[in-house]
């Protein structure tokens, strides 16, 4: 296995998944020809977790050269990063002008880190299918009013509002060990078998 601390060996195509307190780097040169650093060209990613307003900045290393885009997180700015699904764009400003252009969008997982005590290893989609199950049974715990959707806290959602997220949510983790199940090659549970 290659060292990941080398730019040099840094993947192509941006990661699936960063866990919390992480090192990561990956390099992008299929717009790199398009886009040239030395033409005064200048790239990011910018994410946003759901069902939040959290935001991450990843800009292009100084290491980028006119032949790739090369992007790192730091363990110590990942460490702040929040578990969760994050959506995220990759756009490229001309820096002369400041015009912006997003070049692609995606998704990808930041992953608790185990190895902080109290680490909840669940997804986000999890951790809110847990939080609104409380709601709906009456015993919610004292943080759940932390929690919101589309910007409005989970205790002030209707009974339908809640039904409706939940059952939202669940698919997601249903979705979530699906791919994770594949991802490991086993079965997901979405094949029919039959026999004749």
């Amino acid at each position: 296995m290659a060292n990941l601390f080398d730019a040099a060996n840094a993947p192509e195509g941006e990661p699936t998944e960063i866990v919390v307190g992480d090192f990561a780097q990956w390099k992008r040169s299929d717009f790199a020809a398009d886009y040239p650093t030395s033409s005064g060209f200048t790239a990011q990613y910018v994410a946003r977790i759901e069902g939040d307003v959290t935001e991450i900045k990843i800009p292009q290393s100084v290491l980028s050269t006119d032949d790739y885009y090369l992007f790192a997180v730091s363990s110590s700015n990942s460490a702040s990063f929040l578990a969760g699904t994050y959506k995220w764009q990759l756009e490229v400003t001309q820096t002369s002008s400041g015009n912006r252009i997003v070049l692609e969008s995606g998704e990808f997982k930041i992953a608790a880190d185990m190895d902080v005590s109290g680490a909840d290893g669940r997804s986000h989609a999890a951790v809110m299918v847990t939080k609104i199950e409380s709601l709906l049974a009456g015993r919610a715990d004292s943080d759940v009013s932390s929690y919101a959707i589309a910007g409005r806290s989970l205790t002030k959602l209707s009974f339908t509002e809640l039904i409706e997220a939940r059952n939202y949510y669940a698919s997601e983790v249903v979705k979530e060990k699906a791919k994770d199940r594949s991802k490991r090659g086993l079965t997901t549970g979405s094949t029919i078998k039959v026999r004749f």
